[in-house]
């Protein structure tokens, strides 16, 4: 299988009809059932007549060609990584979704408009990974959202819970370190200043507004006060230079289905803890962020989910201001059904982009 790279234009021509129809066999039955497929069986399934001979030969020079290789000896041919990709290039034929289907899309995305954004969120990653049987993958940058509220709440000397929430009545919790010797009057009178002066903005519009009100906050907030109002924001943004992502998975359980043994479980593992880590969220998006349109990734293609040997069918979509916001996509096992996958998360990406624009 560690064959140097080769282009899919240098395979088809090395292909006559027979070797392309052999290889696309192999493919398409690892794709249905990941078992390997052998000469034998081969020279039953194919529309031209060859001897089971003649299909061995076709097969060694397509693993020359490093489009396939053998399990085991004396077993059937699997595509390798490289053959995958080709196929997925060269052959493959991406499914139109048919209006019934768009339409389920639509009801099911539609139906949580009106809902919190993150059960948007939940509802596309439920719903990819019911539709595609792998893990449904929702990517989404934390937008600036305006706050409404701002509370905080003494759990200990030094640490206080910000409660921040937003126009929406979004809600987030946040523990922060207190300045040495704050009191639980000075609490009170940092979150007045804030509901009284800053609430109704954006994040973005309060750190302009701390500036512009500094005398104010001075003659008004003593020192400890002022500390903690400032460190309230920096809690919401996330900090200076940090790009906020959050992730939604669901169907993990989809994953383990078929996984043979303790190998391929700690496969598994190695995948979620990749996605466990904060990068690989900003890895999926900027993943996302470099083509247009639904981007395939077969195992090692992507650094992400080198280790776990998994593929990553991934949409970016887009605000009013055609900014990339987000990501959908869905996560699975190299034998993935990609022609049926593609055009339901390229879908997704449209209606979540739809109902992005529509002020969600």
């Amino acid at each position: 299988m560690g064959k140097s790279p080769i282009t899919a234009g240098d395979v088809s021509m090395a292909l006559d009809e027979r070797s392309r129809e052999i290889f696309r066999r192999i493919v398409e039955t690892y794709l249905e059932s990941g078992e390997p497929l052998g000469s034998r069986n081969l020279s039953r399934i194919l529309p031209m007549s060859l001897s089971p001979a003649s299909v061995r030969n076709v097969m060694s020079d397509l693993e020359e060609l490093g489009l396939i290789y053998s399990p085991h000896i004396s077993a059937g041919r699997l595509p390798t990584q490289t053959g995958l990709r080709f196929f997925v290039d060269a052959f493959m034929q991406v499914g139109r979704l048919s209006e019934e289907e768009r339409g389920s899309i639509e009801r099911q995305m539609r139906s949580s408009e009106a809902q919190p954004v993150e059960t948007l969120y939940n509802e596309a990653s439920r719903m990819l990974s019911g539709l595609s049987r792998g893990a449904g993958l929702v990517v989404a940058a934390k937008s600036d959202p305006v706050l409404k509220h701002v509370e905080f709440i003494r759990l200990e000397p030094t640490k206080a819970l910000a409660v921040l929430v937003g126009e929406f009545n979004q809600v987030e919790n946040r523990i922060i370190e207190l300045p040495a010797g704050i009191t639980a009057s000075q609490l009170t009178e940092a979150a007045n200043f804030l509901n009284a002066h800053l609430t109704g903005q954006t994040l973005q519009e309060l750190r302009g507004q701390l500036v512009t009100l500094k005398d104010q906050v001075s003659s008004e907030l003593d020192v400890l006060s002022q500390d903690l109002v400032e460190r309230g924001l920096a809690v919401w943004s996330g900090g200076e230079g940090d790009k906020p992502t959050r992730l939604i998975v669901r169907g993990r359980a989809n994953l383990l289905e078929g996984l043979a043994g303790v190998e391929d479980i700690d496969r598994l593992r190695l995948l979620f803890d990749d996605l466990e880590r904060k990068e690989s969220l900003i890895e999926i998006l900027n993943l996302a962020e470099t083509g247009p349109g639904v981007r395939i990734f077969i195992g090692s293609e992507n650094k992400l989910f080198s280790l776990s040997g998994s593929s990553l069918i991934v949409a970016p979509y887009r605000d009013g201001d055609d900014r990339i916001v987000g990501a959908v996509g869905v996560i699975g096992p190299t034998r993935l059904n990609y022609s049926r996958i593609v055009p339901m998360v390229d879908y997704t990406a449209q209606v979540m982009a739809k109902i992005t624009r529509s002020g969600h």
